[in-house]
């Protein structure tokens, strides 16, 4: 006669059996380290697998540059005197007479507010006719016209004043303080400053990028990198369009991390271990930090680097392994430059698989009907 031990004993050894069976059927995250590992190019797959180490997270850490061409960088400062079409001017007339050309009946000053310099440049004064503005300092203008109104009046003294017209203006749009058309005037002759004179960015500094539209060219580059980089920091031109806007760059977190869901880069440089963080980290009880995982359609001169292989054509699937447990692993995590539209997968540790198996059995059916459920009968 069997005894009451051992035929327990036995049972337990079929509920840990059966466990062991339906721990393949469990739920869960996503694939395991394993599946992912075999997907390899190395093992039929058609993905390379990566262990990466210093000399990986250098080679992988190419980042296009934002900037912009010589033709942006390499154009001079307007000078804020000389007259454009479009501008608009200030005259003042003095007559030294009584009884003067232009002079009314209070005196012998005349004021000439608000003259449009025309589409070809000229502007009209009374008894100098036609007279060309474009392409002169408001000092040669004047004396330009006094030469003119000396046939007319003795020793008339000019003064001009210029106001900026839509000949000289630029319009700002998008994330930006106060967005609208602005004159190029003496102070806001260079992005940065025209960017302060509209209210600075509406949007955190550090994710903020900068778009100069210019005829059929245009450049990006970071808001802050204008105040850093003396050239970046270009000469304005009259028509200019300059759109400001947050960063659109993101990667996808899936697995075992506190959240899973697509997330909006937080400065211009993400590394491997600031993505995790943002997410919420590894879960203490279930993830695998092992079994970090980026995946990345990898262009093909940073692929031939990273494999060191020539042969290489056109974009590769790759997919960056991280060890957090290794002797360097949280300095190559901190280290490997994350990039737009990378997806980040965390894999569960084995140990979870058994807890969830450990669950089912220990919960609150009867050892029997928990058999019943592992084994589908």
């Amino acid at each position: 006669m069997k005894s009451y031990p051992a035929v327990w004993a036995k049972r337990f050894a079929l509920l840990v059996a059966c466990g062991l069976v339906a721990a393949c059927q469990l739920p869960k995250s996503g694939p395991s380290k394993n599946q992912i590992l075999a997907g390899s190019v190395q093992d039929g797959g058609n993905a390379f697998v990566v262990a990466v180490d210093d000399r990986v997270a250098r080679a992988a850490a190419a980042v296009p540059e934002l900037g912009f061409n010589s033709s942006f960088r390499s154009a001079a400062s307007l000078t804020a005197d000389t007259v454009r079409p479009g501008d608009v001017l200030g005259l003042t007339i003095w007559e030294n007479v009584d009884d003067g050309l232009l002079a009314g009946e209070t005196g012998n000053q005349t004021a000439l507010e608000e003259v449009q310099v025309d589409s070809d440049g000229y502007i009209f004064v009374p008894y100098a006719g036609r007279v060309r503005a474009s392409g002169n300092t408001p000092e040669q203008l004047r004396e330009l016209i006094t030469s003119k109104l000396q046939e007319q009046t003795p020793d008339p003294q000019v003064q001009v004043r210029r106001i900026a017209g839509d000949g000289s203006t630029v319009s700002l749009t998008g994330a930006i303080g106060a967005p609208g058309v602005y004159p190029i005037e003496r102070p806001t002759r260079t992005l940065s400053n025209m960017l302060a004179k509209a209210g600075g960015v509406a949007v955190a500094p550090e994710i903020a990028q900068v778009t100069v539209i210019r005829g059929d060219q245009r450049g990006t580059v970071w808001y802050e990198d204008v105040f850093k980089n003396p050239n970046l920091d270009i000469a304005l031109r009259g028509g200019d369009r300059i759109l400001v806007e947050k960063d659109k760059r993101s990667y996808t977190a899936l697995g075992a991390t506190g959240s899973q869901a697509r997330v909006a880069f937080d400065s211009q440089d993400l590394s491997a271990l600031e993505a995790l963080a943002q997410v919420g980290g590894l879960l203490s009880l279930s993830s695998d930090p092992t079994g970090v995982f980026i995946l990345r359609d990898e262009t093909q001169d940073i692929a031939r680097q990273v494999l060191g292989r020539a042969d290489l054509q056109g974009e590769q699937r790759m997919v960056y392994v991280l060890n957090l447990t290794g002797p360097n692993g949280l300095f190559v995590a901190r280290d490997f430059v994350i990039r737009d539209d990378d997806t980040i997968y965390v894999t569960e540790a084995p140990y979870a698989q058994w807890t969830k198996t450990i669950s089912l059995v220990a919960g609150g059916l009867t050892p029997f009907a928990n058999v019943a459920t592992l084994t589908g009968s």
